[in-house]
């Protein structure tokens, strides 16, 4: 099946079949274990955006969670939509764009899936929801995705854990550096792939990849 193909049968972005093979992240949302919801905008996003001052443009939140990246995107300027492939994350995040008075789009869709209305995309930004796909055909799949939705010369972020570190378990997949450039350099330039830590609110964070690349043109 073409991986940007739409059923029919959708609602809201989710079928029937997708909501319940992913149901793990739903179940995930409604009882409240969210090690990875910091409840604020994730400091890395923070650093790229005001060291590199990208023009303010369309911007797509992959894996959106509850909204905090994309409502802080929003405030910066940015033309914001957030998708997530749980129903229930993307009602939380609405709310709390509503009650912050903020405009963003949030979506319920699985992004190997279906395509998402609003592109071209000027930037794209995932925390971990590369990492979270289990194997390289994914992956490779995921990257030629967002690079589907970026515009000429479009920016994609990643935050991707890093192998470098030990497994924590429980704990997100672990890519090396070799198997991302592997996944994603036919689709984009690296312009920079640096060692760091996602954000936390625990005292250890994990290590990561912070990943900028440049959409290839033609």
């Amino acid at each position: 099946m073409d991986a940007r193909s739409v059923c029919p049968a959708a609602i809201n972005g989710i079928t029937a079949t997708q909501m319940n093979s992913n149901n793990r992240f739903e179940e995930r949302y409604a009882g409240g274990d969210l090690p990875w919801d910091l409840g604020r905008v994730d400091r890395n996003l923070v650093g790229m955006v005001e060291e590199l001052q990208p023009e303010r443009c369309r911007a797509l939140d992959i894996g959106c969670g509850t909204g905090d990246n994309s409502i802080w995107l929003a405030r910066q300027g940015f033309d914001v939509t957030g998708v997530d492939i749980a129903p229930l994350a993307i009602e939380k995040a609405q709310a709390k764009a509503r009650q912050q008075d903020v405009e963003c789009r949030f979506i319920a869709v699985d992004f190997l899936e279906t395509p998402v209305n609003g592109s071209p995309f000027g930037f794209v930004f995932d925390r971990g929801c590369f990492h979270s796909l289990e194997s390289f055909e994914k992956h490779f799949l995921f990257a030629g995705n967002v690079g589907k939705h970026l515009g000429d010369d479009g920016l994609w972020l990643s935050l991707i854990a890093s192998a470098d570190a030990p497994q924590r378990d429980p704990g997100p997949p672990r890519l090396t550096a070799a198997h991302i450039a592997e996944a994603v350099e036919p689709f984009f330039e690296i312009h920079s792939l640096v060692t760091g830590h996602l954000d936390s609110n625990k005292p250890d964070p994990i290590r990561c990849w912070v990943c900028l690349m440049k959409k290839r043109n033609g």
